[in-house]
């Protein structure tokens, strides 16, 4: 664990899980803007030692790089022991992800360890890290647990039985999550991402000519997408996507948002 700054906050905590160079990263920037203390969490120290570094500075907030491997619950606990000892955690945002290959998969040909694993990451290992949080919360009544999801969040696919299914459980626990904790003060919701991710508008030009996007199938999850900058030609900008996750946490009580369907307004990538 890693901190980056050396004032606190006087807001509670904000918990990214599964932080890349893309979505991740900018909803920890949005969170440390707006005062929050950010622990940011993924499988890469050394990665996400430079991101707390970067928003750190440029933020002046505080921020904390975390080591976590999502399928694995010892890593899960080891790692919230440091997230909770530096305070109320009143931000779970779970965006942890299963690399896989876009291209398409007979069912006869996944290996179980490879079905295991992504459903341990998507599924398993949010209902882990909901669980460390949610003791908090209840006691404060007040917090927000966001998941993130895609287009295989609602939708079979062939080829995607790893997947789909992980995405279908997690979708399941935000529902079963809502109903059980939203009446206690803590606002769950689900936000599916329906398109490719590219880099922030205002760092990289978009270049859709470089991306393929050959089927609905190949929605971002986490940290997947596109290479070219967000904002245009279908590709999502994922400073824009962090805007939603901060309006989500910020909603008022009388008209929370459960789920929410994201996509790009211009044409389908083909």
């Amino acid at each position: 664990m890693r901190n980056m700054a050396s004032s606190a906050s006087q807001k509670g905590i904000a918990a990214i899980v599964g932080v890349g160079p893309k979505l991740g990263r900018s909803i920890a920037r949005k969170f440390a803007h707006e005062g929050y203390t950010v622990a940011i969490l993924a499988r890469d120290l050394g990665r996400l030692s430079i991101f707390a570094d970067e928003i750190a500075r440029e933020e002046k907030a505080q921020v904390f790089a975390i080591r976590i491997d999502c399928s694995e619950s010892r890593s899960i606990k080891e790692a919230f022991e440091g997230v909770l000892s530096l305070g109320f955690v009143e931000v779970l945002v779970y965006n942890a992800y299963h690399p896989l290959s876009w291209n398409p998969t007979s069912f006869a040909d996944i290996r179980l360890d490879r079905f295991e694993k992504s459903l341990a990451v998507s599924s398993v290992g949010a209902f882990h890290c909901a669980q460390q949080v949610l003791p908090g919360m209840v006691d404060r009544r007040k917090g927000t647990i966001l998941f993130t999801g895609c287009s295989a969040s609602l939708n079979g696919i062939a080829g995607y039985s790893d997947l789909c299914c992980g995405k279908f459980a997690t979708r399941a626990l935000s529902q079963c999550l809502a109903r059980e904790f939203q009446p206690m003060g803590v606002h769950v919701a689900h936000v599916i991402i329906d398109g490719v991710i590219g880099a922030p508008r205002s760092t990289v030009s978009s270049t859709p000519q470089q991306i393929r996007w050959t089927s609905s199938s190949s929605s971002s999850v986490g940290e997947h997408g596109g290479g070219g900058g967000g904002g245009g030609d279908g590709v999502m900008d994922p400073d824009v996507l962090a805007q939603t996750y901060w309006q989500l946490h910020v909603q008022d009580r009388s008209t929370w948002t459960q789920e929410i369907d994201l996509r790009p307004g211009g044409p389908r990538l083909v």
